[in-house]
């Protein structure tokens, strides 16, 4: 048996370092190639690290909680042989990972199945440099732990952990507790030997703090995670010069259409929302507003070239999710390829993925424009910032059902405000305004969709002042 350290390696997009969650190992513990040891948290996911080695853990290098940084000794194991075999000349286990497919992100196999799989096809570990498959066969062993009773001791505010309030609540007390949502460990009982009462848990379920309860105190807490990065993009972001133009329009017709699909038989299983709606429409006009899609690239140090104006191919469509490590913008790719009902699917799985942690870090760099829903938490506008790499993002907010104009006459319909901001290095304030205007007028009447979108010959010859030429950045003929 020798040694060997693995070292957090590189688990794409650059990152430098990364949270340790949880472990799945403690020393003792006999892995197999390929086991899940830990989950740890980047800056944009959460991450499953399989092990690079068949061995026993000696050594956990950190704790959970723990900032590991790229390269700083991981885990250390009891091996067979010196090196995994097929290991890249010099490798210490701290190759870099490549891309975000190559990670594993919580996948539903368990580790004796991933054990298995390697050894029937011959597939390696799961990230690059990690050494070959092993010669171990059969399902992995793991030495039996020995139970250890933690002592229970009142935590420094004076409020018991569970094992004690419940300890010191009757049956009927925490019944009553569960059947009104209170947590017993954050009440303080104030019965004879500091037994938690009705009363207690009643002051709890109303807010009203328990007589002895302590005044609360300020905290703080390290930031860390998606808070970090979300922190720095933002800071990046406050640095583009940036316009915001807002438009309220009739939505009327358009939930009307999203009312019908919902029960049509072609798409009643997906569940199709005026978000989707939104998205759709506008990648149909992205093509006829291609400044949207346009991003402003720097040169290079040392290039003796000026900054340049890219222009992306297709829509990569971002969407903003707010999940319980933060907000993380994951996208779309190449949304304007999918038909409705596609980008409604599309949109559902990336929600669901983004919300438990399991987004791959590919899929949260390379968007295009950006589309964030702050309606959903009964806002009506609000003037977003974009993300760092992208030139335009749309803020939708509520629909509210509001006296309007329509058809000559005062009616209650449903209306939304619109707010595009934009990167105006790129994007003018007239292209903007059009973009969002013919948004809009695509959301009043969706019939418009089958005439908005895609090239007019006759009217661009038109604006041309010619019918055999074509206009040159729409100031004359070429």
């Amino acid at each position: 048996m020798s040694a060997q350290q693995f070292l957090l390696p590189d688990l794409g997009e650059g990152l430098t370092e990364s949270e340790i969650v949880e472990w799945r190992v403690a020393p003792g513990d006999v892995v197999t190639l390929n086991q899940v040891i830990a989950e740890v948290e980047t800056a944009k996911a959460l991450v499953e690290v399989p092990s690079p080695y068949a061995g026993t853990v000696t050594t956990l290098h950190a704790e959970e909680g723990q900032i590991v940084e790229v390269g700083e000794p991981l885990v250390t194991f009891d091996v067979a042989g010196a090196e995994p075999a097929d290991a890249p000349a010099g490798s210490d286990g701290s190759a870099s990972a490549g891309s975000g497919d190559a990670v594993s992100t919580g996948s539903a196999e368990s580790p004796a199945a991933r054990s298995e799989q390697s050894e029937d096809d011959g597939a390696g570990p799961n990230l690059v440099g990690y050494g070959a498959r092993s010669a171990r066969k059969g399902r992995p062993t793991r030495r039996p732990r020995k139970p250890v009773e933690l002592p229970v001791v009142p935590s420094s505010d004076g409020v018991a952990p569970r094992a004690t309030a419940e300890r010191h609540a009757t049956p009927g007390v925490r019944a009553m507790a569960k059947r009104l949502g209170v947590d017993l460990t954050s009440v303080r009982g104030t019965g004879p030997e500091a037994r938690i009462t009705r009363e207690d848990v009643d002051a709890a379920a109303r807010g009203a703090r328990p007589v002895g309860r302590p005044d609360p105190v300020e905290t703080s807490e390290p930031v860390r995670g998606v808070r970090r990065h979300t922190a720095a993009a933002m800071t990046a972001s406050a640095a583009i010069p940036q316009a915001t133009v807002h438009l309220t329009c009739d939505v009327t017709e358009t939930l009307a259409l999203v009312a019908r699909l919902r029960t049509h038989p072609r798409t009643r299983e997906v569940k199709v929302g005026l978000l989707a709606v939104i998205g759709r429409a506008v990648c149909s006009l992205v093509e006829d507003h291609p400044a949207l899609v346009t991003r402003w690239e720097e040169a290079g140090e040392g290039s003796d070239r000026g900054a340049r104006l890219v222009h992306s191919a297709h829509v990569h469509l971002g969407i903003a999710v707010a999940t319980a490590r933060g907000l993380v913008v994951p996208h779309v790719p190449r949304a304007d390829e999918l038909s409705l009902v596609g980008l409604a699917r599309a949109l559902a799985d990336l929600t669901e993925t983004a919300r438990s942690g399991r987004t791959r870090p590919e899929r949260l760099t390379g968007g295009t424009l950006t589309l964030t829903n702050v309606g959903v938490f009964g806002v009506d506008a609000g003037t977003p910032l974009l993300n760092p790499g992208e030139s335009a993002i749309l803020g939708i907010g509520q629909v509210a059902r509001r006296p309007w104009e329509h058809d000559g006459e005062i009616a209650l319909r449903d209306v939304v405000t619109l707010s595009l901001t934009f990167d105006h290095r790129v994007v003018d304030g007239e292209q903007g305004a059009r973009f969002l205007a013919d948004l809009g007028a695509q959301l009043t009447d969706p019939a418009l969709a089958v005439l908005l979108g895609g090239h007019d010959e006759a009217a661009e010859a038109a604006a041309s002042g010619s019918t055999g030429l074509t206009a040159v950045d729409g100031a004359g003929a070429a």
